[in-house]
């Protein structure tokens, strides 16, 4: 869910909304989610995909922060796959704790591009929601 009112936000988890675009930006940023907020499972969703796009020691600030799957992207997809998917569950049971990761899964998409996905739903919810993330790995995501 994308909300623009910051005075009514219907939960308390919400963030600002990242560029949605995939073709990348000459400044590194783009406008075109500018002033919306994610919030809900969406504000979750985001949240995976940062951690795991950033590289572990890349954020000076919080060296720790972020995740290994970049480490294997050169690799053979068969002997990869079992690596991304352990630094996948590490790093969200690491950095989000609102999530209870049910699979990770890796596919090959084409050549030279993977594909990570994500099932997960809210902590301690029994029959909560299954959600899924997807996140390109290498090639042109």
């Amino acid at each position: 869910m994308i909300a623009t009112d910051i005075l009514h936000l219907p939960n308390r988890f919400f963030q600002p909304a990242l560029s949605g675009r995939s073709d990348g930006h000459p400044e590194g940023l783009a406008n075109d989610r500018l002033g919306q907020l994610v919030v809900d499972a969406a504000d979750i969703e985001q949240c995976i995909r940062i951690i795991l796009s950033t590289p572990r020691g890349s954020d000076p600030h919080r060296p720790l922060f972020g995740s290994e799957l970049h480490l294997y992207l050169d690799h053979p997809v068969n002997s990869a796959r079992p690596h991304i998917v352990r630094e996948a569950v590490n790093a969200l049971r690491e950095w989000e704790p609102r999530i209870a990761v049910l699979k990770v899964s890796v596919d090959l998409i084409e050549l030279a591009q993977l594909q990570c996905s994500v099932q997960w739903q809210l902590a301690g919810s029994l029959d909560g929601e299954r959600q899924l993330t997807h996140l390109a790995l290498g090639g042109a995501a």
